[in-house]
């Protein structure tokens, strides 16, 4: 398997020309981005995001980089929601 297969960086590259607009291609490199980033920190993207978007509201800005992936740490409930 070559390296840009791992990643999933090459199946999404000639889709990037049909976003829309550029409005939508930076919204998809953005969101890219953020799923790559949590890969490449051993997280589980679908998890992280799941979490931190249900978590940001209540959070308090000074403790912001604790939802980072690097950073992160899954709340016990989320933990269970996730198995069941």
């Amino acid at each position: 398997m070559n390296a840009s297969r791992k990643s999933g960086g090459a199946l999404g590259r000639k889709s990037w020309l049909f976003c829309g607009s550029d409005r939508g291609g930076r919204r998809a490199a953005a969101m890219y981005s953020l799923i790559v980033t949590a890969k490449m920190n051993g997280v589980e993207p679908q998890a992280w995001l799941a979490d931190v978007l249900s978590r940001i509201a209540a959070h308090p800005a000074h403790r912001l980089d604790e939802l980072l992936p690097w950073n992160w740490r899954p709340q016990p409930q989320a933990i269970t929601t996730l198995a069941a």
